[in-house]
């Protein structure tokens, strides 16, 4: 029992610790009580559909497909990226005007937090695909189901962390005051290193080579 803990543990840390940088930013966005539920809805989700796909995979599908092709997930944050970098001068106007209008924005704001975390959850999602996968296709139901409630129970510290360093003084005032900067570069340098880490881009630098 305690092994099968363990070895859940390890496995959950060991694909879910680089969301660490990521929920911090996206927590220290979030200006309110309701943005901060759904930044935590969003993680769970997102890893929900990750852990979902697994399960199919190893058991339903048999079928994993090649990294490269997951990489093209990198081009999510990417767009993000850009979408937040577009977006931050719109906002910026609109917040001079009546409270009504910035609490709407405010309403917009969570909404586009949660989805933005389910995404870039799921498309950094290519080594937790990796090792799911294996994982959950050499565990028995018993197995599967504890690692499950782990993950649940480890998904909450995950986002607890973020959420406390995403108030410590120091950095949210440092994203707050370099917070149109910070998130879109932080974005797209993700999405750049998802598609180079996963070969994504050689490949199609590749393929684009042969057409030529």
């Amino acid at each position: 029992m305690w092994q099968t803990i363990l070895t859940a543990v390890a496995v959950f840390i060991s694909t879910s610790i680089d969301y660490l940088l990521i929920l911090t930013i996206v927590f220290a966005q979030a200006k309110n009580r309701k943005g901060v539920q759904h930044v935590v809805e969003g993680q769970y989700l997102g890893t929900a559909l990750l852990i979902i796909v697994s399960l199919l995979a190893a058991f339903v599908l048999n079928f994993i497909p090649e990294k490269w092709i997951i990489g093209l997930l990198g081009l999510v944050p990417i767009i993000l990226g850009i979408r937040a970098a577009v977006s931050k001068e719109a906002d910026e106007d609109e917040e001079s005007e009546e409270d009504e209008i910035v609490e709407k924005l405010e309403q917009h704001r969570s909404s586009f937090l949660f989805w933005t975390i389910t995404l870039i959850t799921i498309a950094s999602g290519g080594d937790n695909l990796g090792i799911y996968i294996p994982y959950f296709a050499a565990s028995n139901m018993g197995e599967i189901l504890t690692a499950l409630i782990v993950f649940i129970i480890l998904t909450a510290v995950l986002c607890y962390v973020g959420y406390q360093l995403a108030r410590i003084h120091f950095i949210s005032k440092t994203l707050e005051k370099y917070e149109r900067i910070i998130v879109p570069v932080v974005y797209i340098a993700l999405g750049i290193y998802i598609m180079l880490e996963s070969g994504t881009i050689q490949k199609l630098l590749q393929l684009l080579g042969v057409v030529i």
